[in-house]
């Protein structure tokens, strides 16, 4: 029986092309064997200190395992361990679900500073999020003032012939002057 590159390489085509039309075939696809490694005699090991010591460096880990018999080389070693390492459960995110024009998102974006004349100014972009459509609407303005936040917002709502219900601040100083726990105190 033939292999996949040698079938490839006898009818000039790709031997991704080989492999697509075997499986379609029903043909199963051959499973090579795994290669033993230097390292599988200490896995045991390496899982057992892990288990033990979760932090524990995959420098130090190589040192125990030379101290062991070991004879691979370090980044090989650390290839695996970091495979082998128990992983932290990820955190979990609420996904916003909002209707069409329910809600919008504010917030201040920094882009360094821009030179006028002889002076150093701070370019600030004013950016409302729709929540729904993920449309931005987005303007730059020297200054993260009152004045410029609500011009902002005036001109979002031009550009998109209407306003959003419910808007969102994430804590920034135009619209929030302190926060203490959950409590805010919000510009007036």
């Amino acid at each position: 029986q033939w292999g996949v590159h040698t079938i490839a390489v006898q009818l000039g085509i790709h031997h991704t092309t080989v492999d697509r039309v075997l499986s379609q075939a029903g043909m199963p696809k051959a499973e090579r064997a795994r290669r033993t490694s230097i390292i599988d005699p200490y896995i045991p090991f390496i899982l057992e200190t892990l288990a033990h010591y979760p932090r524990l460096t995959a420098a130090r880990l190589y040192t125990m395992a030379v101290e062991r018999g070991f004879s691979g080389g370090p980044s090989h070693f650390r290839a695996q361990v970091a495979q082998l390492r128990p992983r932290k459960p990820s955190e979990a995110y609420l996904r916003l679900r909002t209707l069409p024009g329910e809600q919008s998102q504010v917030d201040w974006g920094h882009f360094g500073s821009v030179q006028i004349g002889r002076a150093r100014r701070p370019l600030m972009a004013f950016v409302m999020v729709l929540s729904w459509s993920r449309q931005i609407f987005l303007r730059f303005y020297l200054n993260q003032r009152m004045e410029s936040f609500l011009r902002g917002h005036v001109a979002a709502y031009d550009a998109w012939g209407s306003l959003p219900r419910v808007l969102l601040y994430d804590n920034l100083k135009s619209a929030v002057l302190e926060r203490r726990g959950d409590a805010i105190r919000f510009h007036p």
